[in-house]
């Protein structure tokens, strides 16, 4: 009782105290004296002197095979008691065929919702019980399964981990309700300019028959036509431990985890026969001469901008000079699209641009959600700035985009999250594991002449597709008038195939929107 009472004035004294110890503050000197303020002449005038950027040197990894083929890479970070783990399978969306677009992606988000053991609210109530977070997912050239957990529940986040890598079910109920939803969520695509923009866009410049060509979430049509026994195949094909990597970060050591993981791992096993063949992807079709593809979207007060054309291979000797190329045309809010597009004319809240390298040569992209009624003077200001960044570009300029790319790096690796989310294209595109070591050197050492020759192999105004998704009606005569290329019409209909009923649903059947 005492000492609750002494806890009870002393919380009652403390307001006091704090306002006591603000007016003293705000009397100044205990002189009563107020403290002469600073000069204006004496603030700073002129910038100061930057030095050069540190290179960023990342912790060693160990590298070795477990027994069943599994490639464990594992990065000691023993700041906090944290481990994240990265199970990479080298297949994804490009691997899914042809009327089953989708696959990789149903295949990946069904790991969760059930294995042979656990249903899934038993493996959510599991990661919730355990804190750790678990999540699922696929790409373009991968697949995987993520894991973040407190080191203290290792074995058995990592057993739960093991569980829907190794031991999914595939339950068809859970086939049913991610079908149900990912077709409503198509559906609500067809209100969307941008997602329909982008879906025009690969159509045009990888064409239809091309993986690249096709939508990673697939269609309407695909979605409805994926069986359970498609995921399986799907699954039991690609998903094997010799065409997998597990990256490991954490407060580990690699013996350790080895230990663990394959004793987590070790019934997973590569089915008997000859290894995976190589890409599954083509080489891109070549660029052919500049084109206008217009999207009607009916009374649409701002049209979708995609402009671009196929690029390189993750694999390409021009990765740095185009890294540094995309950082001054669209990679940053000063770069120079945003800066035109966006600060200057007003016709967007933003401009971008990116070079999507993939296994294969993917695309070179910029794009902006612009007013419907400026659409032709931001193609006009669009185009300026694609033909201009193939001159010269200023020695300033170039040390700019240069230090950004460098002094943002070392934030984008605090965390045991971050390291691990940088291995995923290291060991996906089979880079060395001290990649990152040597990154601030090779974006240094790019040149002007290597930025001016790659935007003009890259970033060629006359084999650009130029896509438009936005109101025909006020959009196609002074599209015309620019005299671009030829002008294609299409629907959205055309893009994303005929509306379908959600099986089950509320949502409506064709002709519903």
């Amino acid at each position: 009782m005492e000492t609750r009472a002494l806890e009870i004035r002393a919380a009652r004294r403390a307001p006091l105290a704090a306002l006591a110890l603000g007016l003293a503050l705000a009397a100044g000197p205990a002189s009563g004296q107020m403290a002469p303020a600073p000069r204006a002449d004496s603030f700073p005038t002129t910038r100061p002197t930057l030095g050069p950027p540190k290179a960023l040197r990342l912790p060693a990894a160990s590298d070795r095979r477990l027994p069943n083929g599994l490639r464990l890479v594992v990065v000691p970070q023993h700041e906090l008691p944290l481990a994240d783990f990265a199970l990479v399978v080298g297949t994804g969306t490009e691997a899914d065929p042809a009327g089953r677009e989708g696959l990789a992606t149903m295949t990946a988000d069904l790991l969760e919702e059930g294995t042979t053991s656990r249903s899934s609210l038993q493996i959510a109530d599991q990661a919730a019980y355990l804190g750790v977070a678990l999540n699922t997912g696929a790409g373009w050239d991968g697949s995987r399964v993520l894991l973040h957990t407190p080191t203290a529940q290792l074995d058995s986040a990592l057993a739960l981990m093991a569980d829907v890598t190794v031991r999914a079910s595939f339950p068809a109920a859970e086939l049913d309700r991610l079908r149900k939803e990912r077709l409503t969520e198509l559906l609500e695509l067809r209100d969307r300019g941008p997602a329909i923009a982008n879906r025009a866009f690969a159509q045009a410049v990888f064409g239809g028959a091309h993986p690249y060509g096709r939508p990673a979430d697939g269609t309407e049509a695909s979605t409805r036509a994926l069986t359970r026994d498609d995921v399986q195949r799907f699954y039991s094909t690609y998903w094997r431990p010799d065409n997998a990597t597990l990256v490991v970060v954490g407060d580990v050591t690699p013996d350790d985890v080895a230990r663990r993981v394959e004793r987590a791992f070790g019934e997973w096993r590569a089915p008997a026969g000859a290894a995976l063949a190589g890409p599954v992807a083509p080489p891109a079709r070549a660029a052919g001469a500049a084109r206008v593809v217009l999207v009607d979207k009916p009374g649409a007060p701002q049209s979708s901008v995609r402009i671009g054309m196929p690029s390189a291979a993750r694999a390409t000797p021009d990765y740095f000079p185009l890294v540094v190329l995309n950082t001054v045309l669209g990679g940053s809010f000063t770069s120079r699209l945003n800066q035109n597009l966006r600060e200057t004319h007003g016709y967007t809240y933003g401009a971008s641009s990116r070079f999507d390298l993939r296994r294969s040569a993917g695309p070179f992209v910029s794009s902006a959600e612009v007013t419907g009624t400026k659409t032709d003077s931001a193609l006009v200001e669009f185009m300026k700035e694609l033909r201009a960044v193939g001159d010269t570009v200023p020695a300033a300029e170039l040390d700019k985009a240069k230090r950004y790319l460098v002094l943002q790096m070392p934030g984008e690796f605090e965390t045991t999250g971050g390291i691990a989310g940088g291995l995923i294209p290291v060991v996906t595109y089979g880079l060395p594991l001290d990649y990152y070591n040597s990154y601030a050197a090779k974006v240094q050492a790019v040149t002007q002449a290597d930025v001016q020759r790659v935007a003009r192999r890259y970033v060629d105004p006359t084999h650009l597709t130029i896509v438009v998704v936005g109101d025909r009606a006020s959009v196609e005569p002074k599209l015309r008038a620019l005299g671009l290329g030829p002008v294609e019409i299409r629907s959205a209909g055309d893009v994303l195939g005929a509306a379908a009923a959600v099986p089950g649903g509320a949502a409506g059947g064709p002709g519903a929107r």
